[in-house]
């Protein structure tokens, strides 16, 4: 088991990075640079990381480790002549949380932001939960000066750096970048192993907004089955077990039309045989995730969805546990150890 303060560093690094949806720079060259260490890096056209580990054996199959790393936020639509904002989502954020909310606008200058807020005092329907539509941020500036420094399609982010709160971490991004860390970690277990695959990583961009830096990357990779690794819904309190997964058990396999049932059916071998916690993940339909892309690339990709638990999704106060990431790395790597697939 690493060091959890390593890997908190770790996943602060990666959290902490920029990188909403269709602006994902900082947060690819983040991964280009943390990846080099690993095997020979790339970024492609349309901002997706690619990394090839280590020598690849033609006489292998080659396994995709796919994680998404744009994460949710805001888009500058309108700037008013007194210097309020305009946005609209990238990405299905919860706009239940934003009202008074504090906000990073990333302009010609990085700037302070607060989502507006009406005084309980003056609300007419208190109950009713504000839309996008009912919201502005306050940039402090005049309708000049904020034109001046904030242009129409600039990036808007509410900022948080991962804590821990008792046995779980916090943070914005954890969708998907604990998923990052998880591939990540995955790779150090598999350091000086002999494994039954060649490894290729793809860190893809734009899930949140169609997966198309998925459907892109997975025709330009040589990949022979993915894994896409992926957050899923954890259960905090009162949750149906049907719908929700329990934090700290492990990673959820998914079992889809749109997934191949026999790498699922490995994958839980796998994890049973070497006693790594894991739950199961039934989907009548789409993930919802990259797998829908990367699986019809191509002449079809067999994947399998590998997700992490995470209560608060698509919140600036996502959580997870530790506990969860690391085993799913070891099931991962476990896996490219001894799969038959």
């Amino acid at each position: 088991m690493k060091d959890r303060k390593a890997l908190l560093e770790r996943l602060r690094i990666l959290c902490t990075a920029v990188g909403v949806s269709g602006a994902e720079q900082n947060i690819a060259d983040v991964c280009g640079r943390i990846f080099s260490e690993y095997g020979e890096v790339g970024i492609n056209a349309l901002g997706s990381v690619f990394c090839k580990v280590g020598i690849h054996d033609p006489a292998k199959k080659t396994l995709m480790l796919n994680a998404h790393i744009d994460e949710i936020g805001m888009i500058v639509t309108h700037i008013t002549d007194d210097g309020f904002l305009k946005v609209s989502k990238c990405g299905g954020i919860d706009v239940r949380v934003l009202p008074a909310s504090k906000v990073t606008i990333y302009g010609r200058e990085k700037l302070c932001g607060i989502i507006t807020s009406v005084p309980p005092h003056l609300q007419s329907e208190s109950s009713k939960a504000a839309t996008l539509d009912d919201l502005y941020v306050d940039t402090g500036l005049s309708g000049e000066r904020a034109k001046a420094l904030i242009s129409l399609g600039d990036r808007v982010l509410i900022e948080n750096e991962p804590l821990m709160m008792g046995d779980l971490v916090t943070s914005k991004a954890l969708d998907d970048r604990a998923c990052v860390l998880t591939i990540l970690e995955a790779l150090d277990r598999m350091s000086g192993a002999e494994l039954r695959y060649n490894i290729e990583v793809l860190l893809s961009t734009g899930e949140e907004v169609g997966s198309h830096g998925a459907r892109t990357g997975a025709y330009g990779s040589d990949a022979d089955l993915a894994f896409i690794l992926d957050v899923t819904f954890g259960r905090a309190h009162g949750e149906s077990d049907d719908e929700y997964f329990k934090i700290g058990g492990g990673a959820a396999i998914g079992i889809s039309p749109v997934l191949d049932r026999r790498l699922s059916g490995d994958l839980i071998e796998t994890a049973k045989s070497a006693g790594i916690p894991c739950q199961v993940e039934v989907m009548g339909g789409r993930t919802g995730t990259d797998a829908d892309a990367v699986a019809v690339a191509k002449g079809g990709i067999p994947a399998c969805t590998v997700s992490v638990p995470l209560r608060y999704m698509h919140t600036p106060v996502e959580a997870v546990s530790l506990d969860d990431i690391e085993n799913t790395a070891a099931l991962v790597a476990e896996f490219c150890e001894r799969g038959t697939f």
